[in-house]
């Protein structure tokens, strides 16, 4: 029997530490298991994280640190997160195989407008059983999104566990622009009519990401 432990972190900022980790099991197709810790992280967290988490100093002044509460979320077959990515570098202690929503997501659905936890959950009249007091950007309540939305997911895709590896573990051929002069607009109409910008984006951008990369030069390579 395979253990899916959806897992989640709120940090200090994007390139800081964590405040606050939980996570849910999924054991043949139910969501169990949930489990929640404050942490004190190592910087002030910033007040842009603040307004999106809303866990404030005061709430973790007391908490311990992430040393002291990891080996309860260790021990699990498969981990799971939406943008697994970020999650991944925040727990390096976590060594069991990832799989990301995100990315499973994006290859789902290629063409939706956005693919974060809480535009799939309206785009697709998900109902995540939520606990009580939990809101939108607090670690446990995000997990309860992300495993509803993965079991929604491999009812349509039934993926195999390899598959979902493999995804996750791939780049992401991306539909959207999200930045620039052609935000919002296809990659395949920007590849088609203005084919040196994309040129010029993989040449001077430096911090593009893996996806966008990989994306820039599949529609640059359809154009010969």
């Amino acid at each position: 029997m395979i253990t899916f432990r959806v897992i989640d972190t709120e940090t200090t900022s994007i390139e800081g530490g964590v405040v606050e980790i939980a996570s849910v099991d999924i054991v043949n197709g139910e969501i169990c298991n949930p489990m929640s810790d404050f942490v004190k992280p190592s910087e002030p967290i910033s007040f842009e994280a603040m307004a999106i988490h809303h866990i404030t100093e005061d709430m973790v002044a007391d908490a311990p640190p992430i040393e002291d509460v990891i080996d309860k979320y260790l021990g699990a077959d498969i981990y799971v997160a939406h943008n697994a990515a970020f999650d991944r570098e925040k727990l390096p202690q976590i060594t069991a195989p990832w799989v990301c929503t995100l990315k499973l997501s994006r290859k789902l659905w290629p063409e939706e407008k956005s693919h974060g936890n809480q535009y799939l959950r309206y785009r697709f009249g998900l109902n995540p059983q939520v606990p009580e007091g939990l809101y939108a950007h607090r670690a446990l309540y995000d997990c309860y999104v992300t495993a509803t939305t993965l079991l929604y997911m491999n009812s349509l895709a039934h993926w195999k566990v390899s598959e979902m590896r493999d995804i996750t573990n791939s780049p992401s051929l991306l539909h959207i622009m999200k930045f620039g002069k052609y935000r919002d607009e296809t990659f395949a109409d920007i590849a088609a009519t203005d084919a040196p910008y994309l040129r010029w984006c993989l040449s001077n951008i430096k911090d593009l990401g893996e996806d966008q990369q990989f994306t820039m030069r599949h529609y640059l390579g359809a154009m010969f």
